[in-house]
């Protein structure tokens, strides 16, 4: 992806290298547990993950790295391209004003508006502070344990979380959570899958709308993104036989597909996962 002449976003949070307190056993599934009570969360990876002692973060400031510096460099790069595009996008096909989120960049552990955070869940969207949140050690995992490298792989994660904030300014969010308040366990888990797959479409807009800065092999980088994190993909990495009654994000054929939705016309209107007969 060329970014080269992308200024960096003023919404990032950078709060990697200033300390913090320590998580205090707060693990993946706890955590999940803890954001599923009303909020929703990105990409749910804690079944791949070993079993690990509680996070800690040292209270001591410290200077970022190099590669971290790089990778801030990135995030608010691309986090200027979805401002850019979803300026435009909702006074042109909504009819309204978008306001652009804040990113929050995080090492290891965070607080949040929904709560404790940790790395080990995934970047996730907060409707509570209005906030995307995201270690961005979480690329290396996409890359090294998922298979899903790349710079646009990775962009298209910052674009999944933004598109969060995009259903959260439609109300989409707040009205899906009325709605599984009042549900089974399995239903609450499907609608959760429309949302998700919206969300993975709305970021197919994005990536229509950002096509001038594309590079040979972008789109498949994402994709391949899509199908690595599909909720089949990954229980059946974890050893898991996949039950489809407990997806919350789509298969990997369904993330994929509604990405390309997206991209093919860069319409919200196309993005209605709730109307659809089929995902």
């Amino acid at each position: 992806m060329r970014l080269r002449g992308v200024t960096r976003s003023r919404n990032v949070v950078d709060r990697r290298g200033r300390g913090g307190r320590a998580a205090g056993g707060i693990g993946g599934v706890g955590l999940l547990v803890v954001l599923a009570i009303g909020y929703f969360t990105g990409v749910d990876v804690t079944g791949l993950l070993d079993q690990a002692a509680p996070s800690q973060q040292s209270s001591e400031p410290r200077d970022l790295t190099e590669a971290e510096e790089q990778a801030g460099d990135f995030v608010a790069r691309v986090l200027t391209t979805t401002e850019t595009v979803w300026t435009e996008v909702f006074p042109d096909q909504l009819g309204r004003s978008y306001r652009a989120p804040q990113l929050v960049l995080f090492s290891e552990v965070t607080q949040s508006g929904c709560g404790g955070a940790s790395g080990s869940s995934g970047p996730f969207y907060c409707p509570a502070d209005q906030r995307a949140y995201l270690d961005a050690a979480f690329f290396d995992f996409m890359s090294q344990r998922l298979g899903a490298g790349g710079d646009f792989a990775a962009a298209y994660v910052i674009a999944h979380e933004v598109a969060h904030h995009v259903q959260n300014e439609l109300g989409i969010l707040g009205q899906v959570h009325q709605l599984r308040a009042s549900m089974s366990e399995r239903e609450s888990n499907a609608l959760q899958v429309r949302v998700e797959l919206q969300a993975d479409c709305l970021s197919g807009v994005w990536a229509y709308h950002v096509s001038d800065l594309l590079e040979t092999g972008d789109v498949e980088e994402a994709l391949n993104a899509a199908e690595r994190i599909g909720d089949d993909y990954l229980q059946a990495r974890a050893g898991r036989q996949p039950n489809p009654h407990t997806f919350t994000h789509g298969t990997s054929a369904q993330r994929m597909r509604w990405f390309q939705n997206g991209r093919a016309s860069g319409a919200v209107a196309d993005c209605d996962t709730f109307s659809a007969a089929q995902l």
